[in-house]
Order: C-alpha cells, then sequence, then structure tokens
C-alpha cells in the first residue's frame, strides 16, 4: 500500500482587497491538478496550499496566482 504525498506551501499575496479577490486565487488554484487545498487570507495578504508534488508544483500555483492578477512573494 503507498501513502499519498502531500506538499504544504505557505507564501504571501499582494493586490488582494476583497472577498472577490479571495475567491478568484482560491478557485484559480483550486482548479489545479493535484491541488487538495487552497486556504487564502484577506487579513494576512497569503495562502497555504497543499498539494501533491507528482500532479503539481509550487510555480504552478504561484503561476495560477499571477495569471489572476496578484502578485506572488516567491
Amino acid at each position: 500500500m503507498s501513502s499519498k504525498v502531500t506538499e504544504t506551501i505557505e507564501f504571501k499575496i499582494s493586490g488582494m482587497d476583497c472577498d472577490h479577490c479571495v475567491t478568484a486565487i482560491e478557485s484559480a488554484v483550486g482548479g489545479l491538478p493535484g491541488v487538495e487545498t487552497v486556504k487564502v487570507s484577506l487579513e494576512n495578504n497569503s495562502a497555504t496550499v497543499a498539494f501533491d508534488p507528482g500532479q503539481s508544483s509550487k510555480d504552478a500555483v504561484f503561476e495560477a496566482v499571477e495569471d489572476t492578477g496578484y502578485d506572488v512573494t516567491r
């Protein structure tokens, strides 16, 4: 029996100013293959994402946020 591998990353996001921003980022990142959880905090200007590194990557997560129009501090 193999165990599932999950990588969790936390990073800062700039440019968010409302709940719509949070929803847009959560939808974009949540739609990536292998993403298990996405939690975006408007209050802390940050996000925590758990994903399967065999299906996605940090760069893919960062690019999804940036493609939505926000800046990521890597």
